[in-house]
């Protein structure tokens, strides 16, 4: 009994723990939350574009089929062929990158791993600070790095969106993850805050730093179906559940209340 109760002791411990450093970005680090709506089918559509064009180049969803997200999304077969597949690729197939595995390592170092449960292992709130956080490093073999993730092999895929920003300095945070007297922070039209980092934007993108924000929120709402796709059913099934059981109850009720009568 005595074992028992010392292991369920480091088991809550181990959890504790875990929790505070996941709070925390995982060591030094804050994270973002983005506003995701699953049943905006537009932002997850937006996503979805976002994804074909600038991540499965490189990296697969080899769990999630084309006409699979084209019908969660309402995605016309016509627009899936014209802007969301190759052209030797056919509706059925695996969302699948063209370049070759041992190619990717010779030239990232690593292998681009699979990003259908990217969202689910890491959570939203880190894809969608990590997805803002590069900034140009010429010390890097890639000329990028992330504040999030530091010496990542991975370059700025979308810079011509967000532009060039370099980091300038790193916010001090409490052991729960937040800035330290956040309100006092004074930035302008060429900084932005991302985690618990300031970037400075040297070279604007194509897209305002707003707009960008809007546009990886998508982003990270697309990840999150891929690692979900039961989610954009699950709620809806979850409501009529709910409203059958209120049903439910209110007819055993008015049983209940039957049978007492004939009782008294």
């Amino acid at each position: 009994m005595k074992k028992l109760s010392t292991l369920l002791v480091s088991i809550l411990a181990s959890i504790t723990l875990s929790s505070t450093a996941f709070a925390a970005g995982g060591g030094g680090v804050t994270l973002d939350e983005p506003y995701i709506n699953m049943s905006d089918k537009a932002s997850l559509q937006n996503g979805a574009k976002l994804f074909v064009n600038y991540c499965l180049s490189c990296h697969n969803a080899e769990y999630a089929r084309y006409n699979r997200v084209a019908e969660d999304l309402e995605i016309p077969l016509y627009q899936l062929k014209q802007n969301l597949m190759f052209t030797t690729d056919k509706e059925g197939d695996l969302m699948k990158t063209t370049m070759p595995a041992e190619d990717a390592k010779d030239w990232f170092g690593v292998t681009p791993p699979d990003l259908t449960l990217v969202s689910r292992v890491r959570k939203p709130n880190w894809v969608y600070t990590y997805l803002r956080a590069f900034y140009r490093d010429d010390s890097s073999p890639s000329g990028w790095d992330n504040s999030l993730f530091e010496k990542v092999a991975m370059p700025h895929a979308m810079y011509e969106l967000q532009g060039v920003q370099s980091l300038v300095e790193r916010l001090p945070i409490d052991a729960s993850g937040k800035i330290i007297d956040k309100d006092k922070v004074e930035l302008d039209e060429n900084h932005t805050l991302v985690g618990n980092a300031i970037f400075e934007l040297s070279h604007p993108g194509e897209m305002t730093p707003a707009e960008f924000d809007k546009a990886m929120a998508d982003l990270t709402g697309f990840l999150v179906y891929l690692a979900e796709p039961a989610i954009m059913k699950r709620k809806t099934i979850g409501v009529y559940s709910i409203a059958f059981l209120l049903i439910l109850m209110g007819l055993c009720y008015l049983l209940k209340k039957e049978y007492w009568r004939d009782l008294h």
